[in-house]
């Protein structure tokens, strides 16, 4: 047997949502791993694909977390062997600087649910084609990155030029269309979490992401499933 779709975390309440109801759904074998837990990066070779989740660190924060290093090695490797990748939030950040772009802090956060405007190339790509010109999602980052050479930006959005992009078979999204209201309610139970959104936002902060996810989920839901579900029938071809 091959060896199963491998799901990258960076914290073990961040798991894929949405994403990984299709995969459960799909029936697609997938062995999750939460990086920063593990003695050491797991084996990419023979994956049918790569999932990495979002997480509270920068992706350039090696001395802090030395993990990283062996991480974004792993997805340099992967991704130039052709391995299907679908990057969220960090895993879109780890994408670019595995590519050799810069990722940095950017000039303010995005938070909440917000808008992301399509490229005119999003068009013409296999995963993002069909898709609504502008849509509403989820958005928790300080940091950005920058489009890595041979990339190829799909989405951005009013503060930010770097929300979507391709290369080749890998693909990084920089908001949270997987993120329902169960899974913001359990970040909302989490305490670092919580105080980082006071923190940016004040105090009503967790309660008005909250609403706002519940009150986006009847159209975020639908296209995060469509999105992912193209990802895997014709990038990943499974």
């Amino acid at each position: 047997m091959s060896p199963p779709l491998l799901v990258l975390q960076h914290a073990g309440c961040e798991p894929p949502g949405v994403y990984e109801d299709v995969l459960r759904e799909r029936r697609i074998v997938f062995e999750r791993v939460v990086v920063p837990e593990a003695s050491a990066p797991p084996d990419w070779r023979g994956r049918p694909g790569i999932v990495a989740m979002g997480g509270a660190m920068g992706a350039y924060e090696e001395g802090t977390y030395p993990w990283l290093a062996g991480e974004k090695r792993l997805v340099a490797a992967a991704v130039a062997a052709g391995v299907p990748y679908w990057g969220v939030c960090l895993g879109a950040q780890m994408l670019a600087a595995a590519l050799g772009a810069e990722v940095r802090p950017g000039t303010a956060p995005e938070l909440g649910v917000m808008e992301v405007e399509l490229t005119t190339a999003a068009a013409g790509d296999p995963v993002f084609a069909g898709a609504p010109a502008r849509f509403r999602t989820l958005q928790w980052h300080r940091d950005t990155y920058e489009l890595p050479p041979g990339g190829v930006r799909l989405a951005r959005s009013e503060h930010y030029e770097q929300q979507a992009f391709a290369f080749g078979r890998a693909y990084g999204v920089q908001f949270h269309l997987e993120v329902d209201t169960t899974l913001a309610g359990e970040w909302m139970e989490v305490p670092e979490y919580v105080a980082e959104l006071e923190e940016l936002g004040g105090a009503q902060a967790p309660a008005r992401m909250l609403a706002e996810v519940r009150a986006a989920q009847e159209r975020t839901v639908p296209l995060a499933r469509a999105l992912f579900s193209r990802w895997l029938s014709e990038v990943a071809r499974l």
